[in-house]
């Protein structure tokens, strides 16, 4: 496969995750920011944030790539800082590692 059509599909796929867990599955993520302690605003915000980065790396050509897939990136890792920070095991960190590692590869592809 191709590395631009590899980098297609790494793409979709990371737009399809964060609609489906921010869209689909809301209501976990409810009680995953309250488990965490943190507000109900900051919930919101970063979900905008996220949705915003994944519409702007789907339409936004090689720019919108790179900015979408920093932004998340940026979001991942604060997440990863999340999970250490309460005692989360390692299997519920992946999800997370996987993100950002797919991110990077976006970002420093693009």
């Amino acid at each position: 496969m191709e590395l631009s059509n590899s980098l297609n599909l790494i793409k979709t796929l990371v737009f399809c995750s964060v609609v489906f867990v921010w869209v689909v599955r809301y209501s976990n993520i409810v009680e995953e920011f309250k488990q965490f302690g943190y507000p109900a605003w900051l919930r919101d915000l970063v979900g905008i944030a996220k949705l915003t980065l994944v519409t702007l790396m789907m339409t936004g050509g090689a720019e919108g790539v790179r900015i979408g897939a920093a932004g998340i990136s940026l979001l991942m890792l604060a997440a990863l800082g999340t999970h250490v920070r309460i005692g989360n095991p390692f299997p519920k960190m992946l999800p997370s590692l996987t993100l950002l590692a797919l991110n990077l590869l976006l970002f420093f592809n693009h």
